[in-house]
């Protein structure tokens, strides 16, 4: 099998981290599976299972095939593997920022073309490569964004076709017109198509079997996402004198909430009712996001709680179990459509419970691990009220920790899911 994964430049991806762990299962299991990464070079916390594979697709060649169709495809090929060497697209990796829809709309319809679009001669270099490298059987998508070379790679190689579905809806609506039509219709054709469909939860296979319009016969499979257990089984009994802690962990950005925790901390503070209580805030801090992390911090310090507040940005896998295990109580109150939540997971499996909004998958994450509470965003003080009712009941905390980390630590590891994903492709493609 082989595994295509976009690259996400310096930022950790949940399909990257996801990707890496199946293929690395994979393997350990006697599989046969080549992970590839498309784009740019993957930013991992774990052993990076395509660290001896080319990047294809490219960056540069795909943004200059773009902008110069009628140049580029004259370069010479030594130019373009030059342009495609991992050294210089993680250079490039480290100082573009975050990819934006609305500027990228041509571009997108463009990939979703496939060998009708601008990057025919990236996809060509990809499959000739997969054909004499692998001979794939089977190739998976990390998402329906890619399948644009979902025709030809199937043409060629005569392998049966996967796509893992993530997020896709929130980047396609997000594309300028004419292009977001375009995208969707594009999106929607190759879907069509492909072997196996493979959402993270009931509640995104749902949204997007709407979106692609699928036919009834048309199944998007829900397989819960799983993570590497290693490193979170330990059970660590933490000291009781020791200050309540509320903890974030996810990327530091307005989706995924963290401004709304801040908020609820200054008035849980503001109305004494926990006493000493303490804010630590994890993940992935880019260089766009800097500005608006600088104005939260701001913020807790005009309240006078800033030093009851420590950022732990861009930590490694051991340092973030480390972090996890600190916390009393963990909340991302996410206002982005999430289709799973890695975070979620790592939390409970670190023995944490956690406090979220009743949106999105997040209920599927509560009543699957019966490890936290929800709340309804859309009421005044809900989440302070949550957070302050769990920090008073200690009894309850400690059943969600231990009935969380159980249910974490069997039902969403990654060895269940390469299981099940494995299970699945057998006897949806080739039964």
């Amino acid at each position: 099998m082989v595994q295509l994964t976009p690259g996400a430049g310096e930022m950790y991806c949940g399909n990257c981290l996801r990707d890496n762990a199946l293929v690395m299962q994979w393997n350990r299991l006697g599989h046969d599976v080549c992970m590839v990464p498309l784009y740019l070079p993957l930013t991992l916390d774990e052993a990076d299972q395509s660290n001896n594979v080319p990047v294809f697709f490219g960056g540069v060649n795909v943004f200059m095939s773009h902008k110069i169709p009628w140049i580029w495809r004259f370069i010479p090929q030594a130019m373009r593997k030059l342009l495609d060497s991992r050294t210089l697209l993680k250079s490039i990796g480290r100082k573009v920022s975050k990819t934006n829809p609305a500027e990228v709309g041509a571009l997108t319809v463009s990939m979703l073309k496939g060998e009708h679009g601008a990057q025919a001669r990236e996809l060509q270099e990809l499959t000739d490569w997969l054909q004499k490298e692998h001979q794939p059987e089977v190739v998976l998508f990390s998402n329906a964004l890619l399948l644009g070379a979902h025709h030809h790679i199937r043409k060629t190689t005569g392998a049966k076709t996967v796509c893992f579905l993530t997020g896709e809806d929130g980047f396609l609506d997000k594309l300028p017109e004419p292009y977001r039509s375009q995208a969707w219709t594009l999106t929607r054709e190759h879907a069509k198509q492909v072997d196996l469909l493979i959402a993270p939860s009931r509640h995104f296979a749902e949204c997007m079997s709407k979106r692609l319009e699928l036919p009834t016969e048309k199944r998007i499979h829900v397989l819960y996402n799983g993570i590497n257990t290693e490193g979170f089984e330990e059970d660590v009994v933490t000291e009781t004198e020791q200050p309540p802690t509320l903890g974030f962990f996810a990327r530091m950005c307005a989706d995924k909430g963290l401004d709304i925790l801040v908020d609820a901390f200054i008035e849980i503070r503001k109305r004494g009712n926990v006493s000493a209580l303490k804010l630590k805030i994890g993940g992935n801090l880019n260089p766009w996001n800097e500005s608006w992390v600088g104005q939260l911090k701001q913020k807790l310090q005009a309240a006078g709680v800033s030093q009851d507040v420590s950022f732990h940005p861009n930590v490694s896998r051991e340092e973030k179990i480390q972090f996890l295990r600190s916390l009393d109580a963990f909340s991302v109150p996410a206002v982005c459509d999430e289709p799973f939540g890695f975070y979620v997971v790592e939390a409970l499996a670190a023995g944490v419970p956690v406090v979220l909004p009743a949106t999105a998958a997040f209920p599927e994450l509560v009543e699957k691990s019966g490890g936290g509470i929800l709340y309804a965003p859309e009421a005044p003080f809900a989440l302070v009220e949550t957070l302050e009712q769990i920090f008073a009941d200690e009894s309850k905390r400690r059943l969600l920790s231990v009935t969380g980390k159980k249910n974490a630590l069997e039902f969403f590891s990654v060895k269940r899911a390469a299981q099940e994903v494995m299970e699945r492709i057998f006897q949806d493609c080739f039964s």
